[in-house]
């Protein structure tokens, strides 16, 4: 019997492919330090966001695809750049006066706006580690302000600074003439003031381990670069880190691809290797621009959230990294619908196809149960025909669909439903649009409902199927395709729509009867309800 082990070996999904990437990188042997680390970085100035939550779910599925390959220990860092100086003060920020006050300052040595936390970037990690919490990611919080300061950087720094010119020569011929002027790796602490400065070293002295700049009054200041009394650039800083901590496998977005270049040329300055890795693809709005914080385009974790289920959410960040995708309202159905397909064949499937199924990764093996095979989109529909917002009328259609689900022993089934119901009432309510039916139309609907009515109560989906596809063979349509859609905007009040037979036994034959009865009497639908009770 093939292992699990062999069968990943040969599998295609992307994480397993990057873990054998890296598998080879490490010739198969154990680091010197005894695990493989595994990091993702964030930058604390704002709150975590979508992007945050990408690049942890990706690394963790590569980090579970390794574990599948190999005994090594793994470990996963996620480092906060907490020192980073304060540039601007976010316009989503209370206390905005004070916190223009202390512009230039590390983060950690902001006073918190809120009130609730030692500083700033405290009420920030706070807030990032919540939020990997929420979503039961197995990591490991790491913070700059403490490695800094803990002296655990020390080392790295010092062979910085012994390796100053060439990494001056990496770094400025990616730089502005005007920038190259006062351009230095190290970024001195101010102790007079606290901040973080952007000044030329005009002296330094590898064997004390100092670094000599002219502050902001001018006065030349000799400082350690050690014990955080300095830090370095973040391109420099990336690659120290990437030294210090013995970094194995670091992803990153395309945007980045000529800073992982520099940070790769710097680190084997330092004397250590690269790790490994790839650029992933930025997320587009509805219109096709790239994804701004600053502008505020696109969806945010709490959105997605609102309207679909997080592992939705997952499989929208697993699938095609490499590939540009629109990330806004309207991917949210299809993608719920995908999850629940994949999760849906997962069973059926042998032990080699499974490790190519997303739900696999997105559980790390362990999908839960199908449940009752209602998709998002029916229960859109559902919402729709019903008009609705209370989630005790779906549960009336469903229970009589599928008399064993309720909401205590269908969990995901419940969920889906109150997301269908947000869903349908701020996206696809708005838009609803009646229209009565041709000369055409007409006949045609009346021909299926004496077709419906001449059905057994207990009639399937797929009976019912065969009646509405066989009605419009009937009629003088150009194709069938434009009786479904016909169906859609009289019906349903929309240009799309679900298979109708599977719709109609869901929101019962004597319902799907009247509901064609009002069409053809020449009732507003959108009532329909009401109406219907």
């Amino acid at each position: 019997m093939t292992s699990e082990r062999d069968l990943a070996e040969a599998a295609r999904a992307w994480p397993f492919v990057e873990a054998r990437n890296l598998i080879k990188r490490l010739n198969g042997k154990m680091p010197e330090k005894g695990y493989v680390l595994f990091q993702t970085g964030y930058g604390p100035s704002g709150l975590p966001h979508i992007g945050t939550f990408g690049e942890v779910v990706r690394t963790t599925v590569v980090r579970q695809a390794f574990r599948r390959l190999s005994p090594i220990p793994t470990r996963l860092f996620c480092f906060s750049d907490d020192m980073d100086g304060l540039r601007k003060v976010p316009n989503n920020l209370p206390n905005q006066d004070m916190m223009a006050a202390h512009l230039g300052k590390p983060l950690t040595a902001i006073p918190d706006p809120f009130g609730t936390h030692e500083s700033f970037g405290h009420h920030n990690n706070a807030r990032l580690q919540a939020f990997l919490d929420d979503f039961g990611f197995d990591y490991e919080f790491q913070s700059s302000t403490d490695w800094y300061t803990s002296g655990r950087f020390d080392a790295a720094l010092l062979r910085v600074l012994e390796c100053y010119d060439e990494v001056m020569a990496i770094m400025l011929p990616t730089l502005g003439p005007e920038r190259r002027q006062t351009y230095s790796p190290f970024l001195p602490i101010c102790p007079e003031t606290g901040r973080v400065l952007q000044v030329p070293v005009v002296a330094r002295d590898a064997e004390a381990g100092t670094i000599t700049y002219r502050n902001e009054a001018g006065a030349l200041v000799e400082a350690p670069v050690t014990g955080g009394r300095c830090k370095l650039q973040w391109k420099p800083d990336w690659a120290m880190r990437w030294y210090a901590l013995d970094v194995d496998y670091e992803m990153s977005g395309k945007d980045l691809i000529d800073s992982v270049i520099v940070g790769a040329r710097i680190e084997k300055v330092l004397g250590g290797r690269p790790p490994a890795g790839f650029n992933y693809e930025l997320f587009l709005d509805e219109n096709g621009q790239k994804i701004s914080k600053s502008k505020g385009n696109g969806l945010t974790v709490q959105e997605w959230l609102t309207y679909a289920p997080q592992d939705s959410l997952t499989l929208f960040m697993y699938q095609k990294p490499r590939a540009a995708k629109r990330l806004y309202f309207d991917v949210i159905p299809r993608t719920v619908e995908d999850y629940l397909s994949f999760l849906a064949r997962f069973e059926a499937e042998d032990a080699a196809k499974r490790l190519e199924n997303p739900v696999w990764h997105i559980h790390d093996g362990k999908p839960p149960k199908p449940g009752t095979g209602l998709g998002f989109a029916m229960l859109l529909n559902l919402a729709s025909v019903c008009n609705t917002e209370d989630p005790a009328v779906l549960w009336g259609f469903i229970s009589r669909y599928a008399p064993e689900a309720s909401p205590e022993n269908a969990p995901i089934l419940d969920a889906l439903v109150g997301c269908a119901i947000r869903y349908y009432r701020d996206f696809v309510k708005p838009k609803k649009k009646y229209r009565a039916p041709s000369e055409t139309e007409r006949a045609a609907l009346a021909d299926l409902l004496a077709e419906l009515e001449a059905l057994p109560e207990d009639a399937d989906g797929e009976t019912i199927q065969t009646q509405v596809y066989e009605v419009g063979k009937r009629h003088d349509f150009p194709e069938l395709r434009a009786w479904f859609k016909a169906l859609y905007q009289i019906l349903l009040g929309q240009e799309q729509g679900p298979r109708m037979g599977s719709f109609m036994s869901l929101y019962g034959l004597e319902e799907s009867r009247v509901l064609l009865r009002r069409a053809l009497a020449g009732e507003d639908l959108a009532e329909t309800g009401e109406a219907a009770e």
